[in-house]
């Protein structure tokens, strides 16, 4: 027998799921930073690249937000 989640408990599990998301998203984004700062030519091009992947995982954190929860303007 499975056990349901009311509506507040799926809430709370799913702001943990993306608090992960947007962790992961500064992270790469602030390591790319820091490899732009103190690198090399080739690693000024990595960390760029870095900086760039952040910003797709946060785009999809955005995707992710807009799609599970309405959005109202």
């Amino acid at each position: 027998m499975k056990k349901r989640l009311t509506q507040s408990e799926e809430f709370e599990i799913m702001k943990l799921v993306l608090d992960k998301f947007l962790w992961l998203g500064f992270g790469i984004m602030g390591f790319g930073l820091y490899s732009l700062i103190t690198g090399t030519a080739e690693a000024f091009l990595r960390g760029f690249l870095m900086m760039i992947g952040g910003a797709i995982v946060l785009i999809l954190f955005m995707i992710l937000l807009v799609k599970e929860y309405e959005v109202i303007k």
